[in-house]
């Protein structure tokens, strides 16, 4: 029976870090490494070279640095939930399938409002040969329903961040091209909880649910490769590849009573608390991108950026020993995302921005959470560039961010720790959007 427990908290809360931290594409993706590139919208990611958040951007970029410069900054994001017609309800299958309702609320807005830091620092050698180094967050997530949220039997509280560290070089062959790469180390931390009910002790009264938390954490390595091709002054063109990275994410549960004690098997009396692990594959991404010159003063930039999502074909929880938990098929899609901007030079120390970005999700609504809610979202988004001496620039960005409405239908069937089953269902009518303030401090030695 302590196994089944197992089950039951792992099939829900480790497969909600899998979704959390890969829900780039489409979900809550942080893009937040450059509030330069926020200005137009990230379009030209991979060849506009305007500071030292080119590390990210496109490792090849350094050599086209005059100088060494460090930028540092970051973007508070404000997320805003709207959650209608949600209504939950659990059946006990063993007991003649009887439904309840799940009483609760709905109140919507559970993303924290979030602050996204970075650092970069780029040095050319010469006019060859330059390195660099970052420290941004690729990927996160976070969600923080109310206390008796009526979904909370599926997930009321999702929070993941990773955090990278990225020594990076390059080369540039001749006026036309450039060439750069760059290692990550990736540490990646979780935290997730759901409520889960005991059949037959207030089936629909949030009181007497059971609290089951996952914690857990993994480091791994990456690596990122670019290109930059310039045949005309002009015009440069950019390509980028970020890795695959490997996680093993190994954690452990607790299940605590409504008074807070560790809760026990009914059956057996052993506490419900134990070991389980993950193997969690972020996948590779590409980004290309064209920056043309018009004139003096203004350029114009386009992107598009493709994520192997179909990698993420399931989710395979094991226990120490290596057996299997639960296995769940996501069939996710891989996923685009395109965008447009410019930047117009309006005076030597004023730059101003603007860009559109549209993004796709790689998930379909058969497998929509209510800890990740999100569908396909328009990005529209302005900025400025301010440079009131030589060496010292300061930007600013101004995002907002609109999801299509969607809506999440979630069913599932927990094997709790009695000879009970207990079928869960969550629907409700979702609308997401942000805003995003984001501001950056670059210096040139």
């Amino acid at each position: 029976m302590q196994n089944k427990f197992n089950k039951l908290t792992w099939a829900v809360a480790v497969a909600a870090a899998a979704f959390a931290s890969h829900a780039s594409a489409g979900g809550y993706q942080i893009n937040e490494q450059s509030v330069s590139g926020q200005g137009y919208g990230h379009a030209g990611r991979s060849s506009n070279v305007n500071d030292a958040t080119i590390v990210f951007g496109n490792p090849a970029g350094m050599s086209f640095l005059d100088r060494a410069q460090l930028t540092a900054g970051g973007t508070y994001l404000n997320v805003n939930s709207r959650v209608r017609n949600a209504e939950a309800t659990r059946s006990n299958l063993l007991t003649g399938g009887l439904e309840q309702q799940t009483t609760g609320s709905s109140d919507g807005d559970m993303v924290p409002g979030t602050l996204i830091p970075f650092a970069f620092y780029a040095h050319p050698v010469n006019e060859q040969l330059a390195f660099g180094f970052g420290v941004y967050a690729p990927f996160g997530s976070k969600t923080d329903y109310e206390d008796g949220f009526v979904g909370r039997n599926l997930g009321n509280y999702t929070e993941l961040k990773v955090v990278s560290a990225q020594p990076t070089v390059s080369y540039r062959f001749n006026d036309q091209w450039s060439i750069g790469a760059g290692i990550t180390y990736n540490r990646v931390e979780g935290e997730l909880q759901r409520q889960v009910p005991q059949p037959g002790m207030g089936m629909a009264d949030p009181d007497q649910d059971l609290d089951s938390r996952v914690e857990g954490d993994d480091d791994a390595w990456g690596y990122n490769l670019g290109v930059i091709f310039q045949p005309v002054p002009e015009t440069t063109l950019g390509l980028t590849y970020r890795s695959k990275v490997d996680y093993t994410l190994t954690g452990s549960y607790r299940a605590t009573n409504p008074d807070g004690s560790v809760a026990t098997n009914p059956l057996t009396g052993a506490a419900l608390e134990d070991n389980a692990r993950l193997n969690l594959v972020t996948p590779e991404t590409v980004n290309f991108s064209v920056t043309q010159h018009m004139s003096d003063r203004l350029k114009l930039m386009a992107g598009a950026s493709w994520v192997r999502w179909s990698r993420f074909d399931e989710i395979h929880v094991t226990n120490d020993a290596g057996d299997t938990i639960t296995r769940e098929t996501q069939n996710y899609s891989n996923a685009w995302a395109y965008g447009v901007g410019g930047e117009y030079q309006l005076n030597p120390q004023l730059a101003l921005r603007a860009g559109v970005t549209l993004d796709f999700t790689p998930t379909t609504d058969e497998f929509r959470s209510a800890r990740i809610p999100s569908d396909d979202r328009r990005i529209f988004s302005i900025g400025a560039g301010w440079t009131p001496m030589d060496n010292l620039t300061v930007d600013l960005a101004y995002s907002y961010l609109t999801e299509r409405s969607t809506q999440v239908d979630q069913t599932r069937t927990d094997h709790a720790g009695t000879m009970a089953e207990t079928e869960l269902a969550y629907s409700a009518d979702y609308k997401n959007e942000a805003h995003g303030f984001g501001a950056q401090l670059t210096y040139r030695f």
